[in-house]
């Protein structure tokens, strides 16, 4: 998920590079979204593991 993020993330900067905003601002929420899911996820794992010992 986190490559996923910086995947739309490089789109976003090409997009904003060339001039397409829209397109930049839609990419660059979508990383946003992602990233924070996976940190949500990596999180909630570190703390299963950590119940589970």
């Amino acid at each position: 998920m986190l490559h996923y993020a910086v995947v739309f993330f490089v789109i976003a900067l090409i997009a904003a590079l060339f001039g397409f905003g829209g397109i930049a601002a839609g990419a660059a929420g979508i990383a946003k979204i992602l990233f924070f899911v996976f940190v949500i996820m990596a999180v909630a794992t570190f703390v299963m593991s950590l119940l589970r010992k």
